[in-house]
């Protein structure tokens, strides 16, 4: 008696290419999977980065290498990075790009324009313009970088502190951020440093280190807050780890990233306040050579000689956007929800 024949498959109605033989295989769910891929296939697709691995060498990418990659293609972080480090270079180093003295003055050119070798002409007390802007980087950056600093450790470590032991400490460090807050920062400058009789820039970076420190608290405290409620924390602290451990280990690197943004945008909020206070009279004062001294000199005569305020206003005004834009993108590239 002849056996039966087979029945015929049913022709393939997936997209693609027809499956081989064995190579479809049904689930629980009724629905089927692709069996066809080799071993040698999947291990190619992990070393060239496919699905089961994260990058080109196969490990997966955290957000600081993701940031690092989109900020490489951001043409806003590339130009303000290229403004920055020329400004850090000049501050540094003045006498590359400048060779006269900002100090050494002649009252015979007081006013007068451009000359040669003197690009930007001369101020009121016949002091070359282009020597004391490109000097007058030195204060700000130095200030800028110096505030931003103490004001991000202090900040980071008392709202950190407060943010993961909570209760107690919390909210006494919560009343007094309010109470800082109250106090108008240029106010408080005209009545701090008004008492002050040194011509350096320590006791300006200490009173915005003092009234700065609270807005980076509040954002490292609820960054932390939000931090410490996650799953690998939680798995830590069963596991035993130590309160230190935790903070150093699990805690701080995935709660530093909005320290970061704000402080890298508010180094420029600080040059724009020690220029303000020093036009104010409060701030640095002469000799120092500072772009908001030259700014507060020059405003009596912006009538006959706007070439003495223009050039150190418009240094000021393109190294504050320098940090702001820096600061923009920087966000954007440690924000997830922007991807």
């Amino acid at each position: 008696m002849p056996e039966p024949e087979a029945p015929e498959p049913a022709p393939w109605s997936g997209g693609g290419r027809a499956p081989e033989d064995g190579a479809i295989a049904a689930t629980g769910m009724g629905g089927a999977m692709d069996l066809a891929t080799s071993e040698g296939e999947t291990l190619e697709k992990t070393r060239t980065g496919g699905p089961a691995g994260g990058g080109p060498s196969g490990k997966p990418r955290s957000l600081w290498s993701d940031a690092w990659r989109d900020l490489r293609r951001n043409p806003v972080f590339i130009i303000s990075g290229l403004i920055i480090l020329f400004l850090v270079f000049i501050s540094i180093w003045p006498q590359a790009i400048a060779s006269g003295n900002p100090l050494s003055c002649d009252l015979a050119k007081a006013q007068e324009g451009s000359q040669p070798g003197h690009p930007f002409g001369f101020n009121g007390q016949g002091c070359d313009v282009y020597t004391r802007t490109v000097y007058g980087a030195r204060n700000s950056i130095t200030v800028g970088v110096c505030a931003t600093l103490g004001v991000a450790l202090l900040g980071s470590v008392l709202g950190g502190l407060a943010g993961f032991f909570g209760g107690f400490w919390d909210s006494i460090l919560s009343r007094i951020t309010d109470i800082f807050f109250a106090i108008p920062v240029v106010l408080g400058g005209l009545v701090l440093l008004s008492v002050v009789t040194s011509n350096t820039v320590w006791p300006v970076v200490g009173f915005m280190v003092l009234l700065g420190w609270p807005q980076i608290s509040r954002i490292a405290r609820g960054s932390v807050i939000t931090a410490k409620q996650h799953d690998y924390v939680q798995a830590a602290r069963a596991l035993g780890a130590s309160n230190s451990r935790m903070l150093l280990r699990h805690i701080t690197p995935n709660a530093i990233a909005p320290v970061i943004v704000v402080a890298t945008i508010a180094l420029g909020t600080y040059i724009a306040l020690e220029a303000t206070l020093s036009y104010l009279g409060v701030g640095l004062k002469p000799p120092a050579v500072s772009w908001g001294i030259d700014i507060s000199a020059a405003s009596a005569y912006i009538r006959n000689a706007p070439h003495m305020l223009l050039w150190p206003a418009g240094a000021l005004a393109l190294t504050v956007l320098a940090f702001i834009m820096l600061g923009d993108a920087v966000r954007d590239a440690l924000d997830p929800k922007l991807r």
